[in-house]
C-alpha cells in the first residue's frame, strides 16, 4: 500500500464466483474515500484458478448522487421483475456455466467487448 492511503474500515460481500469488497481509504491529507472493488474467480483448464479485478473509486463529493441513482435502478429491477431470481440454466448446467456462455443472439456489431483495468 502506498504512503499516501491507508485502510479505515472494510467489508465483503461473498456472491458465488464474485467478491465484492468495500474498502474505505484515507488520503495524506486525511481525507476518506471508497473503493469498490468486484474479484471474479476463473478457473484454467488445468484447475488452477486467476482472479479478475474491476475498482470503482468514489468520492465524497458523489456519494448522494451515487446512492439516489443506485437506489432508484434497483428499485426499478425489482418493480419490474420483482426479486425473484430469473435464471436461463437447464438442470445440467450451473450457475457457473451460464455466466462463461457467449452471447449467441446478438449479431456481429450490436456488442463491443470492453476490457477495464484496475484504476
Amino acid at each position: 500500500m502506498s504512503e499516501r492511503e491507508q485502510d479505515i474500515f472494510s467489508k465483503a460481500l461473498r456472491a458465488g464466483r464474485r467478491t465484492y469488497f468495500f474498502d474505505v481509504k484515507s488520503t495524506k491529507a486525511g481525507d476518506y474515500y471508497l473503493t469498490i472493488t468486484e474479484s471474479k474467480k476463473f478457473t484454467n483448464d488445468d484447475g488452477s484458478f486467476h482472479f479478475k479485478k474491476h475498482k470503482i473509486y468514489l468520492y465524497k463529493e458523489d456519494f448522494n448522487e451515487f446512492k439516489s441513482i443506485l437506489e432508484e435502478t434497483t428499485n426499478f429491477i425489482i418493480g419490474e421483475k420483482g426479486e425473484e431470481i430469473i435464471s436461463d440454466y437447464t438442470p445440467n448446467q450451473t450457475p457457473s456455466d451460464v455466466e462463461n456462455q457467449e452471447v449467441e443472439s446478438t449479431s456481429e456489431g450490436e456488442f463491443t467487448d470492453l476490457n477495464f483495468d484496475d484504476i
